[in-house]
């Protein structure tokens, strides 16, 4: 049953409110202004729990302090026992994803393996960043032995047929793979979703540590295929074998109980940098090693470590949850997550914090590992604070820039023209703020280019917002200073430190004629980059700034400003694809601009068009049977005939 405390009231009534909630065990969720939900929490008293938030704020953390400030209406979920609540609480942030719920950070470093369960041939593919942009799609990692992770995607291409291409090479023919084996045909469908998705429930086992029961299930094939004569089939299988049992040889480590599913869990921990690592055991051999990292001043040890293992086993197939945990420190609420996980996987699980003999060393191990992760932590976070402040000084900033846009442009003259956007914050990518955008302008056609102009726009376009807060009175200095919460008011929450153009004088003049007609000129701090020379001009000034360029700052500016040209050029080169596929969709009769747009939004790309079957092209509005045979034909002109 949902209570909800009345909507639209103000933070400094809320309170009044609170003795509604009851003092029995559920979850709880803060939602803002917008109900957004803010955060999702549990309790075995939730009336206590949600009053906590509310004390002096001496109690609380500066980030749930601003949480707080945002809250605006609370809902709560009473249900009958506390393990009840974990579970639910886990279903809830997995399907909302609050802000405040993320303090677990995907270590970027190191990549996670995604397999597509949301197509019909699912793909394999490499990840740095974690997307869940599909509930069936499974992420395995983050793998921090990134070596070992692509030597076994290699062979697990040799070993099994899959897909080997992200798009097929001919439209109307296999290739190569499909007649030396290596792939089964999924281009021209020679093979049915079912049987394809059989042989990818394989290669899952790999990445999920479960080698031997895949050993077993393989040889049970085997031996059925040769006791029906099928000997062709039966050594497909073998190789397979053969195959697996080199990848199993190429581990690095075993463990003497052999029989024992293991992960073992250690931390290493200093101010508010927390380094997580676990090693995933499975048949005596450690098949993955992952790295988590945690931002934390105010939760121990043991706390981070339950918070590392409620997110890790909700994001994973129950199957994969092992028999044994070991934790380097007592979980606080320890009886209640090993509970949940007994009823997440309907088996036993044992988490355990030793204290001597070799699962001591185990633990050990691994706390070893962790520490090496701090320290490499540490060591690239001092590298990024002494090249901010190097820059700060370069450039004559008031500060280290907290927040740095960087700006290119890329078409091929003129045509198919586009603008990048990357952000770096505390010198680190932040890929989530990053931004594209296609030139508007008429000016800027196919024979005719003008970076100059296209920049003005995407300057324009870029800094309005705050041109018009302005205008209308509002105090930009005060505004910059609280963009640093992502979710600050009015959405004003992305102002820039520091503005980097890929360009030299002339791209740098053309930024501040639109800064000065948008009356943003004093508050900005903008620099251009060349790229012949790789010289730095600052407004207002004839001559480069007389700099090293081996100096950190220097050769972090350079790092970022070659991060805008790659994703500028990225960006370019899909719209440049997508014009030519869109201008090969008009050679099928019937099929209109209109038309081809619908395919788009609906397939997403050319590979999907061309894989698609009838029925499915006919799901989409508008595409009746007829049309939809056109479209098929056009891409099978051999069932066509």
């Amino acid at each position: 049953m949902v209570y909800m405390i009345s909507k639209n009231i103000q933070n400094s009534k809320l309170q009044s409110q609170l003795n509604e909630i009851p003092l029995e065990p559920g979850c709880y969720l803060f939602l803002d202004k917008d109900a957004r939900i803010l955060y999702i929490g549990k309790s075995k008293s939730l009336r206590n729990r949600v009053k906590s938030y509310f004390r002096s704020s001496n109690d609380i953390s500066p980030r749930i302090g601003l949480m707080v400030k945002q809250i605006d209406d609370i809902e709560f979920i009473v249900t009958d026992t506390e393990s009840e609540a974990l579970v639910l609480e886990s279903n809830l942030i997995k399907n909302h994803k609050p802000y405040f719920n993320i303090l677990l950070k995907d270590d970027k470093k190191y990549p996670y393996l995604c397999i597509t369960w949301s197509e019909p041939y699912p793909r394999l593919y490499l990840t740095r960043r974690r997307r869940q942009s599909h509930g069936l799609d499974r992420f395995y990692g983050p793998f921090v032995d990134v070596g070992l992770l692509r030597n076994t995607i290699l062979l697990v291409k040799k070993l099994f047929p899959l897909r080997q291409r992200p798009r097929p090479l001919y439209k109307d023919r296999t290739c190569l793979n499909y007649s030396i084996g290596r792939c089964p045909g999924v281009c021209q469908e020679l093979v049915t979703p079912e049987e394809y998705q059989n042989i990818i429930k394989k290669v899952a086992m790999i990445f999920q540590g479960r080698t031997e029961e895949l050993r077993i299930k393989l040889t049970n094939q085997m031996n059925t295929y040769a006791e029906n004569l099928d000997y062709e089939e039966a050594a497909k299988v073998r190789d397979q074998l053969n195959g697996l049992e080199q990848l199993v040889e190429n581990q690095k480590m075993g463990i003497p109980d052999s029989s024992v599913s293991r992960d073992v869990v250690a931390i290493a921990k200093e101010k508010n940098i927390s380094c997580i690592q676990i090693f995933q055991m499975r048949a005596g051999k450690l098949v993955a090693r992952l790295g988590y990292s945690f931002n934390s001043y105010y939760l121990d040890s043991p706390s981070i470590i339950q918070r590392v293992l409620e997110e890790h086993y909700s994001n994973v197939d129950p199957i994969e949850i092992p028999s044994d945990v070991l934790v380097e420190h007592t979980l606080p609420q320890q009886s209640l997550i090993q509970t949940w996980l007994i009823e997440q996987c309907g088996h036993r699980v044992e988490i355990s914090c030793p204290k001597r003999g070799k699962k001591l060393q185990l633990v050990e191990l691994v706390r070893r590992n962790a520490d090496y992760e701090l320290k490499r932590t540490k060591t690239a976070q001092e590298q990024n604070t002494l090249a901010l402040e190097d820059l700060a000084q370069l450039l004559e900033l008031s500060g280290a820039p907290k927040r740095i846009e960087a700006y290119d442009i890329s078409h091929i003259s003129g045509s198919d023209a586009v603008a990048s956007q990357v952000v770096f914050i505390d010198g680190i990518p932040a890929k989530q703020h990053y931004r594209k955008y296609k030139i508007k302008s008429g000016s800027i056609t196919s024979g005719h280019s003008d970076d100059f102009l296209a920049l003005s726009e995407v300057i324009r376009r870029r800094f309005k917002k705050w041109s018009r807060a302005k205008l209308e009175g509002l105090n930009i200095e005060e505004l910059s200073r609280n963009s640093k919460s992502r979710l600050a008011l009015g959405g004003f929450n992305d102002w820039p430190d520091l503005i980097v153009i890929d360009g030299g004088k002339g791209q740098l003049s053309s930024v501040l004629n639109v800064l000065h007609e948008l009356n943003l000129q004093e508050e900005l701090n903008v620099c251009s980059l060349a790229k012949k020379n790789e010289d730095i001009y600052l407004p207002n000034t004839l001559l480069p700034l007389d700099s090293n360029p081996d100096q950190l700052g220097v050769r972090l500016i350079r790092r970022i400003r070659d991060e805008a040209h790659r994703f500028a050029i990225s960006f370019h080169r899909q719209q440049r694809a997508t014009r030519m596929n869109r201008s090969r969709l008009t050679e099928i009769p019937g099929l209109g601009t209109k038309k081809i747009r619908e395919l788009f939004n609906h397939f997403q790309s050319i590979e999907a068009i061309q894989l698609a079957s009838e029925d499915q092209l006919q799901a989409i509005p508008g595409f009746g049977p007829n049309l939809a045979h056109k479209v098929w034909g056009y891409f099978h002109p051999e069932g066509n005939s």
